[in-house]
């Protein structure tokens, strides 16, 4: 295993244990998290005090759940992790889900780029993986 999946399986842990001094581990920081149109926080976060504070704010709605990492798959210095979200929010006594990816970029061993996709096969153009059934760097949990 790569130590940007090693990276990304403690980043997914500490987000789970809302863990918020955690995840910036391996934060650049020039780090620049994009959430597109559509997503609850849509928009472009610069730095770690930002980016931190982002996902502090997501991750601050659930009551309890978890968004575990379902599959990892690398070119290069991107790596793409399909996610299965399934969560409580604080405001609901209903679970809500769903599948998505990030996308990560990484330079000298950190995290520059932290991008979110609502759909898996745009998270794959975006790291210039074709297909992920027969990617080299592919890994399941």
């Amino acid at each position: 295993m790569s130590l940007e999946i090693e990276a990304l399986k403690l980043f997914f842990d500490a987000i789970n244990r809302n863990d918020m001094q955690a995840i910036t581990r391996d934060f650049d920081p020039e780090i620049v998290r994009v959430e597109p149109e559509g997503f609850p926080t849509a928009g472009t976060y610069r730095g770690i005090a930002e980016v931190q504070a982002h996902v502090a704010n997501g991750r601050g709605t659930w009551a309890e759940g978890t968004c575990d990492p379902e599959r990892f798959l690398q070119r290069g210095n991107k790596v793409v992790v399909y996610l299965h979200a399934h969560v409580r929010l604080k405001s609901s006594n209903k679970w809500v889900g769903g599948r998505f990816a990030d996308g990560f970029e990484f330079r000298d061993g950190k995290i520059v780029r932290y991008h979110s996709f609502g759909e898996r096969p745009d998270a794959l153009a975006w790291a210039g993986i074709e297909d992920a059934d027969r990617t080299a760097g592919s890994h399941g949990l």
